[in-house]
């Protein structure tokens, strides 16, 4: 029950769904207003979260960080049920400490002992057991160098055949544009001659003007060895004809 201005009013579940949901929007605002007042008249540190039945949230928060007010909220209320598993659980982080803290000095002092450091108080078991593990230790460094060579080697010997066959390709090429341009540059150069001129005058290329009819009584030799006859020979072996000269 609530007493109201006017008289005593029922709390119960609001059963008309519009009815809650304005109930439920008027109440919230009113409680966030109630949550702001009371942080800022009495200088109170207020956080207040409010969940709708459709689960969106509500909020306010007096300080800069809702996260902060709820940490300390769970140091206020949890923390004497904290106190004891608290310290335990100090008390074993520090015995994990010691031997993490143990076993990276054995750890130091085995590396100090295989670089050759400090080796004066060691026995001669002990010094018997770091030669074999050394021992141990060179025979995988020299096959992992041994397994990098040959892998290597392997990709060097691809390339070299890649480039054999590359080229062998290329002077299968060369090979086969030669013979194809030799056989066809005696047909070009065929087709492509002409006969030059000659440089000496078109007369010398004419024939002996004579009568070649034969005559009774005469010798049809005489007119060419009288053409003959009119040439002269230069003093440089040519022969001029006489109107030349």
């Amino acid at each position: 029950m609530c007493e109201m201005g006017r008289g005593k009013v029922e709390l119960k579940r609001i059963e008309n769904k519009i009815n809650r949901q304005v109930t439920f929007a008027k109440r919230r605002n009113g409680l966030l207003k109630k949550a702001y007042e009371l942080s800022l008249l009495c200088d109170a540190e207020v956080a207040l979260i409010i969940f709708s039945n459709k689960g969106k949230l509500y909020e306010f928060c007096s300080t800069s960080s809702m996260a902060k007010s709820l940490e300390r909220y769970h140091r206020s209320s949890y923390s004497h049920l904290e106190g004891p598993q608290s310290l335990q659980n100090e008390q074993d982080n520090y015995q994990e400490y010691l031997k993490l803290k143990e076993r990276v000095e054995i750890l130091q002092q085995s590396q100090r002992h295989i670089l050759g450091e400090d080796l004066g108080q060691l026995g001669t078991d002990e010094i018997d057991h770091l030669e074999h593990v050394l021992d141990a230790s060179l025979k995988q460094i020299r096959g992992k160098k041994s397994q990098h060579m040959v892998a290597k080697l392997s990709d060097l010997q691809q390339k070299e055949r890649d480039l054999l066959e590359l080229n062998k390709s290329l002077r299968n090429t060369l090979e086969r544009t030669s013979a194809a341009a030799q056989s066809t540059w005696p047909l070009d150069h065929s087709e492509n001659y002409q006969p030059q001129p000659s440089s000496r005058p078109d007369m010398f290329l004419q024939p002996l003007d004579y009568n070649n009819t034969p005559e009774i009584g005469y010798n049809s030799m005489e007119p060419e060895n009288n053409n003959v006859a009119a040439l002269t020979q230069t003093a440089n072996g040519m022969m001029v004809s006489e109107w030349m000269l």
